[in-house]
């Protein structure tokens, strides 16, 4: 029984942690490679402790909600360190992946104009590619919630692309 688990966990350490990986180079800049290896690490010490919680269907999408919240985790530890030491050193570069992936200003203006959950379910769609069925596992909403939210979203990024745009 063990090595079946053992088996069902480098399975999806092999097939889900490119995934995994690049959803968390494009929300996390500047990120080193150590950085990045070892929150992908997090991610797979929770996929393993939960490996019975994973729904065979939609691995990936479960997996990435994982990796959302171990970087959630991560952003508030180094929130928290930073205001420690923000009277020691001069404040680390805060800028996102938007600042640094998205070449076009238009885009990149319309994006910061979105709430934090916008931008997200956003960029969960465009970026990584995860249809609606995948970002309710990712954002655990229902379907339905999680299209009616990418809808309002996509229509708002819309507008403000267009109105950057027309600067």
């Amino acid at each position: 029984m063990g090595s079946t688990l053992d088996d069902r966990f480098a399975s999806l350490v092999r097939v889900h942690s490119p995934a995994v990986g690049n959803y968390l180079r494009r929300r996390l800049y500047p990120l080193t490679r150590s950085d990045l290896d070892d929150l992908v690490e997090e991610t797979f010490i929770v996929v393993w402790r939960r490996i019975d919680d994973i729904p065979p269907q939609a691995e990936l999408a479960w997996i990435i909600g994982v990796a959302r919240n171990v970087l959630r985790n991560a952003r508030r530890s180094k929130q928290r360190r930073s205001r420690f030491e923000s009277s020691l050193t001069p404040r680390a570069d805060d800028s996102s992946a938007e600042d640094y992936v998205i070449g076009d200003s238009s885009v990149r203006e319309a994006l910061l104009k979105l709430s934090e959950e916008d931008r997200e379910i956003v960029m969960l769609n465009a970026w990584d590619g995860l249809d609606t069925t995948a970002i309710a596992s990712v954002l655990q909403t229902t379907t339905n919630a999680a299209a009616v939210r990418l809808t309002r979203a996509q229509a708002r990024f819309r507008d403000a692309f267009v109105a950057a745009d027309v600067r």
